[in-house]
Formats: structure tokens, sequence, C-alpha cells
């Protein structure tokens, strides 16, 4: 159900009792119409949650279109308003009638009344370059400091189609690049670049709304398409050209189109997605376009407001395989409605993570962790359908008769996206550590007798008191998932007990509430027995001392497991020291060398 403004009218004294005992989670929700409205009347408007939500509910694809307010000019800061009177400077004291334009997204988020600082300056007759140096000429002749120029060469992988000149003006970096036209050869996206006119510099952008030019001569906004401000007001996204030949020139454009339709929340228009479900485009797309630039895409998606409608939007254009190409003989095969499994439960662990809050991405005052813990939550719960299922990589070092198994998501993260080993070992590793989640849930959740993991957990050197099973279990898996435990216990919490398709339990009202008061619970009790960073505890014993109890002089297999053993000691026993621990390894030996003299 797409977002939308909801009016409730209501007595004076506010929501009638029997309401507010229904409806307690909209409380936080409520916001009363500024003074200027009748009294009794309140907004439900979407609050957010967790870094990265702007109030979509479960990024449902069916949007309506709706308006989108758009300014009349472009309010400059007082920054640009420099810039832009010093690039005026250039041109009028060399009299180059250049006409200055910033192109694209600048344009675009001005109009939106959002601040921007990618200025890119398109030019009608002369190189970036060129203009840069002139730039630097008039620094020199009025006393100031020349800037290093960088050039950034014709790069069609990296979407770049025309050398682009780079300069700092003002301590702001800005790109300057001649106004162009383009034609594209067969089976290639590489185009043959044109000087041309703004006009049809204006066409051959992606979309319409990135079609805008803001002219810094006349200080106005130029629409040469005629319809950038009509479908940016109407949150339509839309090719300037029809959208089948402008997807087959550079298939990379249903990606960015898909982008951002979920950036702003717009809608896809109908034209444009029937040209990106064309079988054709679709094979272009995997064809024609390199895995890093498809990666770079998805992951923008994921980092950006909307991933669910993102998800959502590759699922329904029949693009889920063509973006996440599965490896051959995956075991088991892919199963059928896997691309609808795998959206339903990005969708669910969306509005999971959102119900509970932001104290879900724990970075502490690092925000970039939070982000990072934020993106790989989302791509192990995109792959929680896929989590076991594995392949055989005959690329491993390992032998013919002994090829690795590597998880699937493992093999999409890194093969089918390209991005980095990292992220796909931690979302295993996630996957991993929720199953460990799952076990221990139900140990925390229920009076389940812990003598089949406490067994588990001792050997015959080792024996742990019973009221510290949970503890020392619980400590193991965050010392193996560290910063990602939040994370990993949610997608235990959103994946056990199992169920044929996630989101239709946790869209259900009275399900998701429970999840989630199940996740507050097992996460104080976590904190509650002092486990959060313990990963960081320092052991009390290291393998050095270790050798030094036994007498050896070197290390081996035989030290790891006492370390092992050390580790879960000092879980059972926080406040232990560290002779404490050494006598009890002294008596566990002892213990154990007399059991064996006397058998």
């Amino acid at each position: 159900m797409p977002p939308r403004l909801l009016l409730l009218l209501l007595p004076r004294g506010g929501l009638l009792p029997p309401l507010r005992r229904r409806l307690p989670a909209l409380s936080p929700l409520l916001r009363r119409i500024p003074s200027n409205k009748p009294p009794g009347y309140f907004f439900l408007s979407p609050v957010r949650a967790f870094s990265g939500y702007s109030g979509m509910a479960a990024g449902s694809p069916e949007q309506q279109q709706r308006s989108v307010v758009v300014k009349e000019t472009v309010e400059l800061t007082e920054k640009e308003e420099q810039i832009f009177r010093r690039l005026l400077d250039v041109v009028r004291h060399f009299g180059l009638g250049t006409q200055l334009r910033v192109a694209g997204g600048w344009v675009r988020d001005k109009l939106l009344g959002k601040d921007s600082a990618d200025i890119d300056i398109a030019l009608d007759n002369m190189t970036g370059q060129n203009f840069c140096e002139k730039v630097n000429e008039y620094l020199e002749l009025i006393g100031e400091e020349q800037k290093g120029i960088g050039v950034i060469q014709c790069n069609p992988d990296q979407s770049k189609h025309l050398e682009t000149a780079r300069m700092l003006i003002l301590d702001i970096w800005i790109d300057f690049v001649n106004l162009r036209s383009e034609t594209y050869a067969e089976n290639s996206r590489i185009p043959t670049m044109e000087v041309g006119t703004a006009k049809a510099d204006a066409y051959r952008r992606d979309l319409t709304i990135n079609s805008l030019f803001f002219n810094i001569n006349n200080n106005s906004v130029e629409d040469l398409t005629g319809r950038g401000i009509e479908d940016l007001k109407k949150g339509l996204i839309v090719t300037p050209l029809p959208a089948k030949a402008t997807f087959l020139d550079d298939p990379l454009r249903v990606l960015r189109a898909i982008r951002f339709a979920a950036r702003f929340n717009f809608t896809l228009a109908e034209g444009l997605k029937e040209a990106a479900s064309d079988e054709r485009v679709k094979s272009e797309l995997g064809s024609k376009i390199s895995r890093e630039r498809i990666g770079h895409e998805i992951d923008l998606m994921m980092s950006d407001k909307h991933p669910v409608k993102a998800m959502s939007d590759i699922r329904d254009l029949g693009l889920f395989y063509v973006v996440f190409s599965f490896p051959e003989n995956s075991n088991p095969p892919v199963f059928d409605k896997c691309d609808w499994q795998c959206v339903s439960h990005i969708e669910a662990a969306w509005n999971l993570a959102y119900s509970i809050g932001s104290s879900v991405f724990s970075g502490g005052s690092d925000p970039k962790l939070q982000d990072e813990q934020r993106r790989l939550y989302l791509y192990s719960a995109l792959f929680i359908p896929l989590r076991n299922m594995f392949y055989l990589d005959k690329k491993s070092k390992k032998s013919l008769l002994h090829h690795k198994q590597v998880p699937v998501s493992s093999y999409i993260i890194k093969h089918s996206l390209k991005l980095k080993a990292s992220d796909a070992e931690t979302v295993v590793n996630i996957h991993a550590a929720s199953e460990k989640f799952a076990e221990l849930i139900l140990l925390l959740e229920s009076s389940v007798d812990v003598g089949t993991l406490k067994g588990k957990l001792e050997d015959e050197y080792l024996e742990i008191p019973t009221d510290s099973v949970k503890r020392v279990f619980a400590g193991l898996i965050l010392r193996e998932i560290k910063d990602f435990w939040r994370v990993a216990l949610l997608v235990s919490i959103l994946s056990y007990p199992e169920a044929e398709n996630a989101a239709d339990i946790l869209n259900k009202q009275v399900e998701l509430p429970l999840r989630k008061e199940k996740y507050i619970r097992v996460e104080r009790a976590i904190t509650g027995l002092d486990l959060d960073g313990v990963w960081k505890l320092k052991p009390v014993l290291d393998g050095k001392s270790i050798m030094g109890v036994m007498q050896v002089k070197s290390g081996g297999p035989l030290i790891g497991k006492w370390q092992q053993r050390a580790l879960k000691w000092q879980l059972a026993h926080p406040n232990g020291t560290m002779d404490e621990c050494i006598e009890w390894m002294k008596q566990s030996q002892s213990k154990r060398q007399k059991v064996e003299s006397s058998t």
C-alpha cells in the first residue's frame, strides 16, 4: 500500500480512549495540524525510525502518481553565487562567448529544495580542459594561486561518455564538459560523440528529470525537452527519447531509472516499464554492461532511501535473474518464485527493522559503521531464501575430487555484483550466526533443558556451571559476528520460525509486533549478560601463558584447544583472574591424569 497522508477527525480531547488503546503504535506518529487548521485534526505521517527510512510502507512498487513540490526558480547559496560569478568573470575577461550551464542532478535537486554539491558545468563552444586552462590564466592575472586540472578520460563502463575536466573553484570541485550529442554502434554502449547543442544534449540524457539545465549567464532554468519540470512535478520517471531505443543504446539506464524512481519514490512510466521488460533489453543488460557497473547501481539502491521499492521494481520488470545471476548447478537448484521469496524477505526485514528503530544498527558514534550494518542487513535479508544453497567452486585450490562448496549468496555478491569479498563473507557469517541465535533464543525464551548444549560446550577438561551455559554460548556467537550481532539476531528473528513467505507473516498486524517484542527481549537479555563488546575482551590467558602452564616449548593444535577452553572458562567466570584460570587448568589436568591412571 503506497504511503499517503491520513487525516483523522477527532474530538477536541484527542483520540477516543478505545481508539487510543487499540492503536498504541500510532501515538508517536501523530502530530497536530498547524494552527490554521480546525482543532481536532491530526495527521499521520511517517517517521524516520532508522537510517535511510523515509516513509514508504514496505517499499510497495505500486506507487500512486502524486504531486511533488517543485520550486519555480533555483535558489543559490552564497558559495554558489561566488563560484558562478568567478566563472562568468573568466568568460567576459577573455571574450569567450561561452554559455555556462549547470547540468543534470544539481538542477533537479535544487528544484526539489535539496542541497547539492555535485556541480557539472556544460560548455557550448570549448572542451572542459580548455576552459579550465582559461580559469587558471585568469587566476594568475588577479594574483591568485592556479589550481591543478584533473582530466577524466572517456570510460563508458563508468558512465563517462566524454572526457571531463575537474578543478577546484573556491574550494569546491567542479566538473567541466562540452555539450554533446551521441550515437551508438550495434553491440556496444560506447557512443560516437559529437559537439552538440544544448537541446541535443538534453535529449541524450537518461531521464527527463535529469535533462534540466541552469543557465548561469541569464540565471534561468532551461527545460529543453519540454517535460522535465512537468515530470518532476508528477513524480514520473520517463526517458527523453523512446525508452526501448534509449535502453538498447545504454542498458545501464534501466537500472538508473529504477534507482532514481526509488530514491525519490517516483513512478516508472508505463512505456518505460514495458521497454525495461523487453527480452532484448534484458539480454543487452546482461551482455553489454560490466558486472562492476551493475553491482555499483545495486549497491547505490541498497544504500538509498527506498531499497525495497528498487528490489520490487527489479523483480516486477523480470530483471532479478539478470542482475543477480546464479551459478550453474547450484544445489539445491533455483526454486520456483525464488525472486519473489527474496524480495518478500527484504520487505519483511525492512518492516521489522523500521518497527524497532535505529538501535538495530549499533555503530555507536560511527555513522559509516551504522550505514554498513544497514546495507549488509538488507543483503542478508534479500538472500535468506538462498542461505542453504551451495555450488561447487571448480576454481578453488582444492583438488578436482574435492571442490569447495560455496554459498550461492557469496557467489552473487562476489561475482554477479562484483562487490567486496568482505561483503560476501559478512553476509555468510550473518546467516550462520542467525542459525546459532535461533538455538539461543529457544534457551532464553523457554524452559528448554540446557543439558544438551552444556554437553556440546564441555569436554573432559572443562565443566561449565549450568547457570553460565547461556552466557558462554551467547558470548561465543558474539565473538564470531562482532559488531554485526544485532543484525544477525534480527535476521534470526526474521527467519525462525520459518514460514513459506516471510512477508505474509510479517505484514500481519499481530505477527510483526510479536517478533519485534521477541527481538527486544533477547537483545536485552544478551546485554543484561554484559556481553555487548565481548569480542574486544582480552583473553585471560594467551597462548604463551598456556604453554607455560603445560610446560611445552612450542604451540600447535593442543594449545589452540586450551585457548578455546580458557575462553569458555572466562565467559563462565567473568570476574575470574589469571591466577584462578591457571589454577583451574592445573586442577583439570590433574583430574584427567588421575582418571587416566585409574583406568
